[in-house]
């Protein structure tokens, strides 16, 4: 798998579910995998990539069998809201707390993240270039003034030089750690509520936020480095179901104030006795 260009997140999962299998069932009996992933209570989209790492294995040691067909089942995106997502970021620390800070702004997949270079960072123009995963377009992301702050102070205090990881560690690290830092919260919060929200989930908030802002699918497909457009119009079912979501509004007629409160995501609305009025979601 290596040799055919696979990811290392590809190979890990198969090997990882090659091992449960394993442990249930003969590797070099088909109907005996079949039946043990038949019976597993578990979600059809996991069962079929069961059934997909077992195929390699039987592809590398030609192994004839059936691969059973699991259609996965369609779920419905549920959007964390800004309230929730400010509550996160706030109860982690400093690395963590810039990592999801990112993860806000632009989008990026966890890996993605992890991947980066301190190189990939023009602080000048306040812009982010990823390594695009799953084979997704290369793209430019723009950072707010305040991360951009913050990724610098990050530099200069762990002195990382251009060709180092801006973070160090592996993403599938970051995952366990973002899920103990959720997890403590909603506890203390007795917000049972937040244990349902993911890492990618900021990629999602981040994509369903960029298109409520300027109903461009084809913006918000270069964003997340799409290559398909089928892949991006799930945002516009998104922000339909989120209509009805409360926003918070401001009223500003001072230049300063009112550049603020762009930089954090409000949008004008309208202009009234000489006060501009913003709005922005919850």
């Amino acid at each position: 798998m290596k040799n055919n260009a696979k990811s290392d997140y590809t190979i890990k999962f198969t090997d990882k579910a090659l091992r449960r299998i394993s442990q249930q069932a003969d590797l070099n009996n088909p109907e005996q995998v079949k039946q043990f992933i038949a019976n597993l209570q578990t979600a059809t989209s996991y069962k079929k990539n069961l059934c997909w790492a077992y195929n390699k294995y039987c592809q590398y040691y030609k192994i004839e069998w059936q691969m059973p067909k699991y259609k996965t089942q369609a779920k419905v995106i549920r959007i964390p809201t800004t309230e929730q997502i400010q509550m996160l970021i706030a109860s982690a620390g400093k690395t963590t707390s810039l990592k999801l800070t990112i993860s806000k702004e632009t989008g990026v997949r966890p890996i993605e993240l992890h991947n980066l270079k301190v190189k990939d960072v023009d602080l000048e123009q306040k812009t982010i270039y990823p390594t695009t995963a799953k084979h997704g377009l290369p793209r430019k992301l723009k950072i707010s003034n305040s991360l951009q702050a913050t990724i610098q102070n990050h530099i200069n205090r762990n002195k990382l030089k251009p060709d180092e990881k801006l973070f160090r560690g592996k993403a599938e690290y970051y995952g366990q750690h973002f899920r103990l830092i959720r997890n403590r919260i909603a506890k203390k919060l007795n917000r049972p509520e937040l244990k349902t929200i993911r890492l990618y989930d900021f990629r999602h908030y981040f994509a369903t936020r960029l298109y409520a802002k300027t109903r461009d699918i084809l913006l918000v497909k270069q964003q997340l480095g799409h290559r398909k457009i089928d892949s991006t119009l799930i945002y516009t079912q998104l922000l339909n179901i989120n209509e009805e979501e409360e926003f918070i509004c401001k009223a500003t007629n001072n230049k300063e104030e009112a550049m603020k409160l762009i930089e954090n995501g409000f949008e004008k609305m309208d202009e009234i006795d000489g006060y501009r009025l913003y709005r922005k979601r919850k």
